[in-house]
């Protein structure tokens, strides 16, 4: 991976971001999981994306996120799941510094990206949010073209050499291409939702990011255009590290590799991490006896 200068600013137009990460091309070879350490979850031969450790967040007075530590693995999906008001989108947010908008937020602990404190001083936010890419739970197109929508954060990061031929490159990864390609100068608002949410991820990695955060990403959406985003997933892991958060348990199972439960503590009602651990685990025989509650259905 090219090295991450965190302080890099945005170059002006016509000028490539300093120490962009190159997107593969190829899928990684799958690599067989390591025997579990100290009794933690199963650890992967690979490379750790983000290293959380003791990562606390608060608005004003009110804890909302208890010390969480965990790593994330690249080319993995990495589910979010529990009740809601347990912190899962609080979590999610902070590792590209979305909630630092937010009146009254504050964080403890670290939030490592590849080895950089994505807290720390004189770390740039837009070049934070560049490789951390993030799309939300509704499909938000701006009322511009569907090129335009595409091209817009490469346009405003002065990625715009080859410009047509990125937005072809970020629409075909995100499964649109074929769709639209004749249309590219028509309004983005007058796809489907399902059209949406896919120009909403083809919009972010058009820049190149490493990591997609998806905050319950099909929860607006039929049951078919929600096959069809859990489908792209699995094929833009091989490309991008993705860590979803979702209320749907059956699509949790069917899309990640690894799985976060959070919960909310019994007495201080603080989002707190329960258990973490492979997909399989997690469904099938599960450490917490208040995890087995969760994905059986006796709560939440």
């Amino acid at each position: 991976m090219t090295p991450w200068d965190p302080s890099a600013e945005a170059g002006p137009p016509g000028q490539s971001v300093p120490g962009r990460v190159r997107i593969q091309t190829e899928p990684v070879t799958p690599i067989q999981p390591l025997p579990a350490r100290n009794g933690n979850a199963t650890k992967f031969a690979r490379e750790s994306v983000f290293e959380i450790r003791d990562m606390a967040v608060y608005y004003g007075d009110s804890q909302a996120l208890g010390w969480t530590s965990l790593d994330v693995y690249e080319h993995l999906v990495t589910a979010v799941i529990g009740p809601s008001g347990c912190g899962k989108s609080t979590f999610i947010r902070s590792l590209n510094r979305m909630n630092d908008s937010i009146s009254g937020f504050r964080i403890d602990g670290q939030v490592l990206y590849h080895g950089h404190d994505v807290y720390g001083a004189g770390v740039n936010r837009v070049e934070v949010r560049r490789r951390i890419g993030m799309v939300f739970q509704k499909p938000n197109p701006f009322p511009k073209s569907i090129y335009d929508n595409v091209a817009w954060a490469p346009r405003n990061l002065g990625m715009r050499d080859e410009l047509d031929e990125r937005v072809e490159r970020a629409l075909t990864q995100a499964a649109l291409w074929d769709e639209v390609k004749d249309r590219l100068r028509d309004s983005a608002l007058g796809l489907s939702g399902g059209q949406q949410q896919r120009l909403c991820i083809a919009r972010a990695i058009a820049v190149e990011p490493d990591v997609l955060l998806l905050d319950e990403p099909a929860s607006a959406l039929d049951p078919i255009a929600t096959a069809s985003i859990e489908e792209l997933m699995h094929t833009l892991k091989h490309r991008y590290t993705i860590v979803i958060v979702t209320h749907n348990m059956q699509q949790a199972a069917r899309v990640a590799d690894e799985v976060a439960f959070f919960s909310l503590d019994g007495t201080s009602r603080v989002g707190t991490l329960i258990e973490y651990a492979d997909t399989q685990t997690i469904f099938r025989s599960p450490r917490d006896t208040r995890t087995r509650d969760y994905v059986t259905g006796q709560f939440g």
